[in-house]
């Protein structure tokens, strides 16, 4: 399976869908995730929707329960016992990536489409190292939109890190050093004690169709 699955190690379990396809199993809720979108729009309900089927179909060939999937205080999704996670949709992509909590402490996925940031996204999410690094980027591929590329990379540090440490992390809170062959490093720019390994971890990237993909985690045992 491409996509995510190139990505991430063994013991990660992917499900993933573009376009309008749709993941095997139900498409129903439960009534803890219905709740989550019960005014929302056709449109969000549908992402929604699918991205909960493609997190239970990553659940089932991972073995472990496939039931409901609710949000915590910041959006994150509520793991059964034993699953640590990540989910990530954009246009043309949703896809989840599961795995036991026994084997990795942390999992962080996030997908963009390849296209530009909206005019001062940028300034607002990367600091002038980050953006010094762009040009020279865009001049050895210039079928990436690295900005895009740095704002995927660090969702998906987010969405890594918020689950273990419970607290907010900022877009000035880390950097990233992008690498053309797929890879990218992620560091805390003032990392605390409690940090831990987040303090700084790799991550990979690549360009999937009209899509970018990142991933990082952390295995359990380092």
């Amino acid at each position: 399976m491409p996509g995510l699955a190139t990505l991430l190690p063994a013991g990660v379990a992917v499900a993933h869908c573009r376009g309008d396809e749709l993941p095997d199993g139900d498409l129903g809720l439960y009534p803890s995730e219905e709740s989550i979108v019960a005014r929302a729009v056709d449109k969000r309900r549908r992402e929604f929707v699918v991205a909960r089927a493609c997190a239970r179909q990553a659940l089932r060939r991972l073995g472990a329960p496939a039931g409901a999937i609710p949000k915590g205080s910041a959006g994150e999704p509520q793991w059964p016992p034993g699953v640590v996670g990540s989910i990530t949709h954009c246009a043309g992509y949703t896809g989840a990536a599961v795995a036991c909590r026994s084997d990795m402490l942390a999992i962080g996925v996030d997908a963009e489409p390849n296209e530009p940031l909206p005019d001062g996204v940028l300034r607002l999410t990367a600091a002038a190292g980050e953006r010094a690094q762009l040009d020279s980027l865009a001049a050895q591929d210039p079928a990436v939109h690295w900005g895009r590329l740095l704002f995927c990379a660090k969702e998906a540090l987010f969405k890594a890190w918020y689950p273990v440490q419970q607290q907010w992390l900022g877009f000035a809170d880390a950097t990233i050093r992008l690498e053309p062959a797929g890879t990218f490093r992620a560091r805390l720019t003032a990392p605390t004690p409690d940090a831990g390994r987040f303090a700084d971890c790799p991550g990979r990237w690549s360009l999937d169709g009209g899509v970018l993909l990142a991933a990082l985690w952390l295995p359990a045992d380092e």
